[in-house]
């Protein structure tokens, strides 16, 4: 089955700042999939590539099997989305908005239009301009579901939103799910995690990983060593060993592909004398925490290495 959303060596260069580096992630047909990383990390850049509102450097984007480049008007009827800065117009009501947006959209469903308003309490005689944040939302959910889109695209839906907004959004959402594909953004872990079937991360646009929640949260352990005696830090440890900190004689580290027993096994033989070690599974906070602090140290260090070269003696 061909993905719903794919991309291959994805590059966005705006003048000499790179915002993409050849981002390659396919999501499946019916996912959930969440990319998430900071504010300025490349999500919204890649979103907007996707929905042909920018053009890739380098590298190519597909949606729905078509070529990214080539969406236009028929082939948005069956995208739904929804921008955290999406601009509606404010002098209309929300009830001449939909019945605005009704005409484009063959499939548009009424009975679920109807539905989603009662569900949000949309005022449906009030002016745009006169809704708060999380109302208009509302509306532009509303404007992106009625029609029952494949796939649905979300940029920071979220942001800003009190709770009560936010459940309400996301259990819309879920009602959706199966009969569409949901492709979202965020840089809020907390909001994605019980709704998310999959998962991507960018850091400065690279894309560290991108897999199924499950897969990841399988694969990650916090490991803690403690030793008889005060621990020596050591630099011979296993590329998968991540975020190691030794303090007295704790050793704790972040093990990137737990594989049970054998892995076990394995930390157990590094260190001999231990007294005891600890496996732990890891929320998905402390999972990209320190996947980030990992990946910045990283650069630093490619860096400074890069810089040492250039010293002329």
């Amino acid at each position: 089955m061909n993905p719903v959303v794919r991309t291959e060596s994805l590059q966005k260069h705006f003048g000499r700042t790179a915002a993409l580096h050849g981002v390659s992630l396919a999501v499946p047909e019916g996912a959930i999939y969440a990319l998430v990383g900071r504010n300025g990390a490349g999500k919204t850049t890649l979103i907007k590539l996707l929905m042909n509102i920018l053009r890739p450097t380098t590298g190519s984007a597909y949606v729905l099997g078509g070529d990214a480049r080539r969406l236009a008007g028929k082939e948005f009827c069956s995208i739904g989305y929804v921008s955290e800065n999406q601009d509606l117009p404010g002098w209309m009501t929300v009830g001449a908005m939909l019945e605005f947006c009704r005409p484009f959209y063959p499939q548009w469903d009424g009975d679920l239009a109807d539905r989603l308003v009662a569900q949000f309490d949309l005022p449906l005689e009030r002016r745009l301009r006169q809704l708060s944040r999380g109302m208009r939302m509302k509306a532009a959910f509303v404007s992106a579901l009625a029609y029952r889109p494949p796939l649905i695209v979300l940029d920071e839906p979220f942001s800003g939103l009190d709770p009560l907004v936010r459940d309400e959004l996301i259990e819309s959402l879920l009602e959706l799910a199966g009969e569409s594909t949901i492709f979202l953004s965020s840089h809020d872990l907390a909001e994605i995690e019980s709704l998310a079937s999959h998962v991507g991360y960018l850091e400065e646009g690279r894309l560290l990983f991108s897999e199924e929640m499950s897969a990841l949260s399988a694969r990650f352990r916090e490991v803690t060593v403690t030793l008889p005696e005060t621990a020596a830090a050591r630099e011979d440890l296993p590329a998968a060993w991540i975020d190691v900190q030794v303090s007295g004689a704790a050793v704790r580290l972040v093990h990137t592909q737990y594989q049970g027993e054998a892995t076990e096994r394995q930390v157990g033989e590094a260190f001999p004398a231990a007294r005891s070690i600890v496996f732990d599974p890891m929320p998905l906070r402390a999972i990209f925490l320190a996947v980030a602090k990992s990946e910045r140290s990283r650069t630093r260090m490619a860096q400074a290495n890069a810089n040492a070269r250039t010293v002329k003696p």
